[in-house]
């Protein structure tokens, strides 16, 4: 019979979602006002670029980590667990895929760009920028450049026990296929709904539509540059014991 781990989610997904619940539950200790200086020491912030940093928690140097402290933060418990059924959905995929390292690569610099087109949509906004969205709104675009292949081969089931051994779509035919196209458009409008005031995490603020693009359209486009020289290789032989 085959032989299936119980728990099937790679370390580092797991590592990271630690990371994410040790920091909510430690803001959530603090008082009011020490937890509201560090999530905004922690936030991106556009302001702080526009000559305010120096004026806002964290100074100087929340100007160049806030790009990868603002993943860490998030608005309330909802939003956490929100974020962390994404971060397992997508995120054990992927990882799978391209190992830890690389993984952990790929999910900051998809928060890096989600950070970076939201700054360039609103130079000098006074308002911040938490959760972790950005970099898993990327590894959504990631898997787009595999998920039709393994579905075309009738191969789904390696998306679960080995999704290397799934061939990487080139950008060009990604960006070809009707189907990966009408998933991006999809979900660049549900995120344009922000606009409108959809999609609030109740009460905590709006959803930063910029940052979730911008992280898609990195996975989307830039996966090929994560991929190891070794991926791609055929299935090995299931175990039988």
């Amino acid at each position: 019979m085959n032989r299936e781990p119980i728990f099937n989610v790679p370390g580092a997904v797991l590592a990271t979602l630690a990371v994410l619940i040790a920091v909510h539950a430690i803001l959530s200790f603090l008082t009011p006002d020490d937890a509201n200086w560090w999530l905004l020491a922690l936030a991106f912030i556009p302001a702080r670029y526009s000559g305010l940093a120096s004026e806002l928690p964290g100074g100087d140097v929340s100007a160049v980590t806030s790009f990868v402290t603002h993943m860490l933060v998030h608005a309330d418990l909802t939003h956490l667990i929100f974020n962390s059924a994404w971060l397992l959905a997508f995120g054990t995929v992927l990882c799978a895929r391209i190992g830890s390292f690389r993984f952990l690569a790929f999910s900051i610099a998809g928060g890096i760009s989600g950070a970076l087109l939201f700054l360039v949509v609103n130079p000098g906004l006074v308002a911040p920028v938490i959760g972790a969205s950005g970099a898993i709104s990327a590894m959504m675009g990631a898997v787009m450049r595999f998920l039709f292949t393994a579905i075309d081969r009738g191969e789904g089931y390696l998306l679960r026990e080995r999704p290397s051994a799934i061939p990487l779509t080139t950008l060009k035919a990604a960006l070809r296929d009707k189907r990966i196209v009408l998933a991006s458009v999809a979900f660049i409008a549900i995120n344009l709904l922000a606009i409108i005031g959809f999609g609030k995490f109740g009460e905590s603020g709006d959803i930063a539509w910029e940052a979730h693009v911008g992280g898609y359209l990195f996975g989307l486009c830039a996966l090929g540059a994560f991929e190891g020289a070794a991926q791609n290789e055929p299935p090995a032989s299931p175990e039988l014991d």
